[in-house]
């Protein structure tokens, strides 16, 4: 009986390292293949995708596998990039590692890796898969810090029939001290954070290279202007630095002149940004969300009065929550607790125990 073939997306990293490693151990015939997304030297980018492919290239030889390089500079841009692009423009905060994963990694990689002849993919992510009746379904790893089924929940059981996750039942201290076993290069390697396209460099200072920042008033809950803002793609909701003003003189007598200032609201029709002095104010906290776009893994929405779990933003508890309405692919939940800076376009995924039911883009919350 012939080996099964995984193709595996390595990106340079730990993770993706640790997970051709098992898999070889497990007796795959493994091959590793490394995306190519951004254009290295793109206008404002610091993506840094040469070293990470050489680094890649190191373990594979290590391990004896190959690692090639494919390009989905194209395909990144116009399904990924354009689409954060138009969500910045419209006043969202999109997140474009849940695009990257549901249009890039587990639809054009895979397709890719089906054409070399793959039986399966597989990469590095912290998830774990399971099956419920004859569907596969999403579950949280045993690394509940590093669980990354936020940003795998738009995916389908047949996307997730064609996938593994090596790393589901370890945790991030036990990936590196197997990597440090094996001598992989990359063992005690910096993990990557933020957005990859921006790098190390400041966000409004990345975007205002691809939108047009349009200045406007900065007001206070009231509606007192106290400055300028920059324009209102460089903000998000619960921001505190770089909103770029210091203490107002007429709040000196609350004691407010040196407490920081928090982006509340942005109101795109006015192009005004609304600011408060209190990290927990009532403009910046929410109880009710709403979700539309709904894509639920297991393809049955949950009911009303269902209590689940969720999150409205990635690294963020899980928060409990009752549905209180679904209806043509949009969910309302009520949480139990107010919920700090809900960000429109955003993400809003449900959980019920450890099973990821799915989630989708946040439109609405009061």
């Amino acid at each position: 009986m012939s080996k099964k073939k995984v193709v595996v997306g390595m990106s340079g990293g730990v993770d993706s390292s640790v997970t051709a490693l098992l898999l070889k151990q497990q007796g795959y015939e493994v091959t590793g293949l490394f995306m190519r997304n951004w254009e290295y030297g793109i206008e404002g980018s610091q993506c840094p995708n040469r070293i990470e492919f050489e680094d890649a290239k190191k373990v594979g030889k290590l391990l004896g596998i190959e690692v090639k390089g494919i390009d989905f500079v194209e395909e990144y841009r116009t399904k990924v990039f354009d689409v954060f692009l138009e969500g910045l423009k419209k006043g969202l905060t999109p997140n474009p590692d849940i695009l990257c994963n549901r249009e890039i990694k587990f639809t054009v990689f895979l397709n890719e890796a089906k054409k070399m002849g793959a039986d399966m993919i597989a990469t590095g992510h912290y998830a774990k898969i399971d099956t419920y009746g004859n569907h596969h379904v999403l579950a949280t790893p045993k690394d509940d810090s590093k669980d990354q089924t936020y940003f795998l929940h738009a995916l389908t059981s047949e996307q997730l029939s064609q996938s593994l996750f090596p790393l589901a039942d370890l945790t991030k201290k036990e990936v590196r001290e197997i990597a440090t076993q094996h001598n992989l290069s990359v063992s005690d390697k910096k993990d990557s954070t933020g957005i990859c396209f921006i790098g190390k460099q400041k966000f409004d200072e990345f975007i205002t290279q691809h939108l047009k920042a349009i200045p406007g008033d900065i007001i206070d809950e009231n509606g007192k202007v106290l400055g300028k803002h920059k324009g209102l793609i460089c903000y998000t909701l619960g921001q505190r630095k770089g909103i770029g003003l210091g203490g107002v003189k007429e709040t000196e007598s609350a004691n407010h002149i040196h407490n920081p200032w928090y982006a509340a609201k942005k109101d795109m029709e006015n192009n005004t940004l609304t600011i408060v002095q209190d990290t927990n104010h009532a403009l910046l906290m929410n109880e009710n969300v709403e979700a539309s776009h709904m894509h639920w893994v297991l393809e049955h929405p949950p009911k009303i009065g269902d209590k689940l779990m969720a999150q409205v933003r990635y690294r963020q508890q899980k928060q409990a929550c009752t549905v209180t309405s679904t209806n043509d692919g949009k969910v309302l939940v009520k949480f139990d607790k107010p919920q700090r800076a809900v960000t429109l376009g955003q993400s809003l995924v449900l959980y019920d125990g450890e099973y990821c039911l799915g989630g989708g883009f946040i439109s609405d919350y009061n």
